[in-house]
């Protein structure tokens, strides 16, 4: 099984980490697989406005820039730690009612995904564009400013358009997705290192991209863990792999 977290954010939009300086926490702490998956930020709304005025926002103009950088380091992760690193992004939508808020991750991109339009307009747009769709922070957070229900309140609408729903986000559960039975994932939504010991994927593949992409698309076979926060200076100072706390 693979260790894998797909939602990685970095400088290019609001982490604290340059691509690097995530590539090297990654590897030195045992993972398998991760996606760079910066915010792409529709800009159609007052929220997305402030977002690009900040430039807290990956866009077309700098798409390239930000595709070559992770290809770049993804080969260095390779030689150097034998992790994948995937290319990816998060769509962002984000309005002052949380009810009308999404998000979704596409990975696997070798080119821009728009986040512009209607939910269903940009979802459309990131299934005939990435091989793989997530379903960000679907349900209830402890952050509670940072909720995000439109996917989950229309989710028989949106099923065809979506690969996978994370199943846990950062430190939080969802038990509502495991309840609908819907093809899952966990993940970190990682901005900063306190989130490396966060919810994690195991992937039942080979180390190559294509079986990874396969098996998201596929979305069976895959588990879920936490890591163990207390050893995570031991094992930043080593390579090693962290201690699961849960699998599910």
């Amino acid at each position: 099984m693979l260790l894998a977290d797909l939602h990685v954010h970095t400088k290019w939009s609001d982490g604290k980490l340059s691509i690097g300086e995530v590539v090297d926490l990654f590897g030195r702490t045992g993972h398998d697989v991760i996606a760079i998956t910066d915010h792409v930020v529709n800009s159609d709304n007052l929220i997305g406005k402030v977002t690009h005025r900040f430039g807290l926002t990956v866009t077309a103009a700098n798409f390239a820039e930000y595709r070559d950088e992770i290809e770049r380091e993804s080969r260095r992760a390779w030689d150097r730690y034998g992790m994948l690193v995937l290319a990816g992004a998060e769509l962002t939508q984000n309005r002052f009612r949380r009810n009308n808020s999404a998000h979704a991750l596409v990975l696997g991109i070798d080119e821009f995904v728009s986040a512009e339009g209607t939910v269903e307009e940009m979802l459309t747009r990131a299934r005939a564009q990435a091989p793989v769709v997530v379903a960000c922070h679907p349900h209830e957070q402890s952050e509670f400013f940072a909720n995000t229900f439109y996917l989950w309140n229309r989710r028989d609408e949106v099923r065809d358009l979506i690969h996978l729903w994370e199943l846990a986000t950062r430190w939080d559960l969802f038990p509502p997705v495991a309840r609908a039975r819907l093809p899952f994932v966990a993940n970190s939504d990682f901005h900063d290192r306190p989130h490396i010991d966060a919810w994690k994927t195991l992937l039942p593949c080979a180390k190559n991209a294509r079986d990874v992409v396969a098996t998201l698309q596929r979305g069976a076979g895959l588990a879920v863990t936490r890591l163990a926060p207390q050893r995570f200076d031991d094992l930043v100072a080593s390579p090693a792999r962290f201690p699961a706390l849960a699998t599910a």
